[in-house]
């Protein structure tokens, strides 16, 4: 249920594991009522590869950097880059060198759900692919066959 409000530092859950990079859900759609907030920090080398979802995600990079690819583009995004992808777009990134930091915004709350699966259902020091794309399947996330990226 949508609800006011005011979450000081310190406040927020734990950070979730998934593929090696943190993701703090920072407000839930329960909370906000029709999307949700993130925040998302990595060392160098971790993100997830190729995949779309239905929702639309937008990211703003607050330090760092990170290499990212949104339909055809290429890009490496650093601090003050605003990326949006829209839902159903392919799109994957990689944080570069140094690791990196970004916020980043969803629509239609499924995501933190999902994030949240990921942390408790994938063992991410030895990950089973085929148990991976299933989870994010039944959230409505499709994982893509890994390219070159």
């Amino acid at each position: 249920m949508e609800q006011a409000f005011i979450q000081h530092s310190g406040n927020s859950a734990r950070p979730l594991e998934v593929g090696g990079f943190k993701i703090t859900v920072l407000a839930s759609t329960e909370l906000t009522g029709g999307y949700e907030l993130f925040r998302i920090s990595g060392p160098e080398g971790t993100g997830p590869g190729p995949h779309h979802h239905p929702w639309d995600e937008s990211f703003f990079v607050l330090g760092g950097a990170v290499h990212c690819g949104v339909g055809e583009e290429e890009s490496l995004a650093t601090a003050g880059t605003l990326i949006h992808v829209p839902g159903g777009v392919t799109h994957w990134f990689r944080f570069a060198e140094g690791g990196g930091e970004f916020f980043a915004i969803t629509s239609r709350g499924n995501a933190s759900k999902m994030f949240e699966a990921f942390d408790k259902g994938i063992n991410w020091a030895n990950p089973d692919r085929k148990a991976l794309v299933e989870l994010a399947a039944s959230y409505g996330q499709v994982v893509l066959p890994k390219s070159g990226v």
